[in-house]
């Protein structure tokens, strides 16, 4: 959560940046800053554009104001990504409230009593290139549990394979009904985020098991997955669920 000077920040470089003319004068970013609701002074604001200098995110231009500098404009970028991070988890907060914990153990159970016979059964039938093609998911989602890229694609894309590869239209149409739940990938991503669990180990291991065509461990090793997430679920609720709802995860606009 940014504090209120860091909101400052973040809007002074936005203004900066997005001026037409350059550079830019205080009483301008003033006037400005009132339309983003912030009443603040010449004076605060001149304390705030020295400190920017100083840090090398503005570059002063005699009595004409300031430009945004490459380190200015890089700092304004990682303030836009806090700020995205920030609004994705409250509607997600909000999408994790609407939807409820019962509702979310409810999923993830009938999951389990599904998934676990698809990976069974694709562990007996994946072909060889559908074999690859889990591979290089758990490959691009290894990069991007390192990269701190959101995995949501990577999961629902993985389970989407062993869907298919299970040769069974019955299971994959119901889950097809499971997964009509846009956010359910988003939100048990997130709720694994705040419980410290981990998503990628249990994937190696179901993928493992159908690459090595041993259907009763990778339908145990669904089983696991599953089993996991749906303790994830209720830690999030017993420990960071109430915190998280009267906190909540604050915008910086």
């Amino acid at each position: 959560m940014l504090h209120e000077k860091q909101r400052l920040l973040f809007f002074i470089l936005k203004i900066i940046d997005n001026s037409k003319e350059t550079p830019v004068g205080s009483g301008y970013i003033r006037n400005m800053l009132k339309l983003q609701g912030f009443d603040v002074s010449e004076a605060t604001i001149g304390r705030m554009l020295k400190e920017m200098d100083f840090e090398g995110y503005t570059e002063k231009i005699g009595f004409k104001g300031r430009n945004l500098t490459p380190k200015g404009k890089e700092k304004l970028e990682e303030l836009e990504h806090e700020n995205t991070i920030n609004r994705y988890g409250k509607e997600l907060m909000k999408a994790i409230k609407g939807t409820g914990k019962q509702e979310l153990i409810d999923m993830l159970i009938a999951r389990k009593a599904i998934e676990s016979q698809l990976a069974k059964l694709a562990a007996m039938y994946a072909t060889y290139d559908e074999i690859e093609k889990m591979k290089k998911v758990i490959e691009r989602q290894r990069v991007h549990v390192e990269e701190g890229v959101s995995i949501a694609e990577d999961d629902v894309e993985f389970h989407k394979l062993i869907a298919k590869a299970a040769r069974n239209k019955v299971l994959d149409a119901a889950m097809d009904l499971i997964r009509q739940h846009g956010q359910l990938s988003p939100m048990l991503e997130y709720i694994r985020k705040e419980v410290k669990g981990s998503v990628l180990l249990e994937h190696e291991n179901i993928f493992k098991a159908i690459a090595a065509r041993k259907p009763a461990q990778a339908e145990k090793a669904m089983i696991r997955h599953i089993e996991r997430l749906e303790n994830d679920v209720r830690k999030y609720w017993e420990n960071f669920y109430e915190e998280n709802s009267q906190t909540g995860n604050s915008d910086i606009v």
